[in-house]
């Protein structure tokens, strides 16, 4: 059951890390004009992303330094979610050996 557990969150923390690029790219190509927040769909679809990715990336900007125009708060975000991950994927193979 606690192996399961982890799993999930895991992949829970996977998908995260996927949404995380994919609002970036979104925002590079709403940054050069190739895409629009005008268009409907692509406004939804970023409003989708940001209720999604805000929750985790507030408190990251509320303690990082103010840098401009660049936003670093998703590079550290992946970084920490990945940093969750090999914690877990540890955590999940010494449970696997111990027999639990």
């Amino acid at each position: 059951m606690l192996l399961a557990l982890i799993s999930i969150i895991g992949y829970l923390m996977t998908i995260l890390s996927t949404v995380v690029i994919i609002q970036f790219i979104l925002s590079l190509l709403i940054s050069f004009n190739v895409v629009s927040l005008s268009n409907n769909i692509v406004a939804s679809i970023w409003q989708a992303l940001s209720v999604i990715i805000d929750p985790f990336l507030k408190p990251i900007r509320k303690i990082m330094p103010d840098t401009g125009m660049i936003d670093f708060s998703p590079m550290v975000l992946l970084i920490g979610l990945r940093i969750l991950q090999m914690l877990l994927a540890g955590l999940h193979n010494d449970i696997s050996l111990a027999g639990m």
